[in-house]
């Protein structure tokens, strides 16, 4: 899968300040242009014109957007609400997102770890709440496989329904053998092919 940008991948590091220079701006604002013209079958029917009026009247989203990027998430639109006027940005890297990856599910998960001396990069809950996105839901990481292979190296956490987490587990998915697989782990799990995909209403 073709790279709209070639720009350093950083793990992600939460941020208090939550502006973007102009130059950054610009050059998200490019690589953003470049990556929806290049994906056209992800947001049929839809102008970025009309996409990046909506990035203008709404330029707080842009740092959540700047730290897809910078994390190696490739976000784009893959989606219209129709009811509100939003369109829906989603992690789109061909693999799970690499400055993500190596992280527990959620804070408690990467506490029972710690406690056992093994540091983890942090959690993906956390994680996608600093950044200001959602963690998919395992139906929208389901739609995104209909627009694409991803993940057919590596594997995402998806959110996970409370029942299953109060039992210690998480669940994660990936693609293989031309499918979408689901599995399950215990939350404190960390791997280095495992990260997560977020999704971003603008």
């Amino acid at each position: 899968m073709k790279k709209a940008s070639s720009a350093r991948i950083e793990p992600f590091v939460p941020n208090p300040n939550k502006e973007l220079s102009a130059e950054q701006r610009e050059e998200l604002l490019r690589t953003l242009e470049t990556r929806f013209g290049e994906f056209t079958n992800r947001h049929t029917g839809i102008a970025w014109s009309v996409v990046q009026a909506r990035l203008d009247a709404n330029p707080q989203k842009l740092w959540s957007l700047f730290e897809m990027e910078r994390t190696g998430g490739e976000p784009d639109v893959v989606g219209h609400d129709q009811v509100t006027g939003e369109f829906i940005f989603v992690d789109c890297a061909a693999e799970s997102p690499h400055g993500r990856r190596t992280t527990c599910y959620d804070r408690k998960g990467q506490n029972e770890r710690e406690k056992k001396g093994v540091h983890p990069r942090g959690n993906a809950v956390e994680m996608a709440a600093a950044m200001g996105i959602e963690l998919l839901t395992l139906e929208q990481y389901q739609e995104l496989q209909e627009l694409g292979h991803f993940d057919a190296k590596t594997s995402s956490w998806v959110e996970t329904p409370a029942d299953i987490r109060k039992l210690g587990g998480a669940i994660f998915a990936d693609y293989r053998y031309g499918k979408v697989f689901v599995y399950h782990n215990s939350a404190p799990s960390f791997y280095s092919s495992r990260g997560f995909r977020g999704m971003l209403k603008v």
